[in-house]
């Protein structure tokens, strides 16, 4: 199984803010996000969850959270107190790949355990105060670029 992240980043690095509200709101990016993670677990801490207000349809949504006694009202819901638990989870579903879809402190995790890395890097930046964590280049190394009107796309693979 391929553990991939993704993500849209601002200019200045900023991908969200801390009280869960999302700085923009690109409806080319949203489909280009919806289009990769269709059909896929979805993995993503408590607050982005909250922030979503509801399950992404159409995929698996793993929530990671801390408070082993909070439940969640949804029933394509899957919950776990780690994002190891979680990723663990994912590999014994004979998958083809998972994602990881935030938030800050989800993706500083998940940043030392993917194997790959979706970035739309926004032509913009943005007010925030929830960051992306630096993408090292002897770690990750560029395959691709897709140039869209708002955002490029890069996908990395880990070296």
């Amino acid at each position: 199984m391929k553990l991939i992240i993704i993500s849209a980043v601002a200019q200045n690095g900023v991908i969200g803010r801390s009280n869960g509200d999302m700085p923009w709101n690109v409806k080319e990016e949203f489909q280009h996000f919806k289009n990769t993670t269709l059909g896929f677990p979805i993995i993503m801490g408590r607050k982005t969850f909250e922030t979503l207000g509801k399950p992404l349809k159409g995929r698996l949504n793993i929530i990671i959270t801390r408070d082993k006694e909070r439940g969640f009202e949804f029933d394509d819901v899957k919950k776990f107190n780690s994002l190891n638990e979680a990723i663990e989870y994912c590999r014994t579903l004979n998958i083809e790949k998972a994602f990881i879809i935030g938030g800050g402190e989800i993706y500083r995790q998940g940043i030392n355990l993917a194997d790959e890395m979706i970035i739309s890097f926004m032509n913009f930046e943005s007010e925030g105060d929830v960051y992306f964590p630096e993408i090292k280049e002897k770690i990750w190394k560029p395959e691709s670029r897709e140039k869209r009107s708002l955002f490029e796309i890069v996908h990395y693979k880990r070296r």
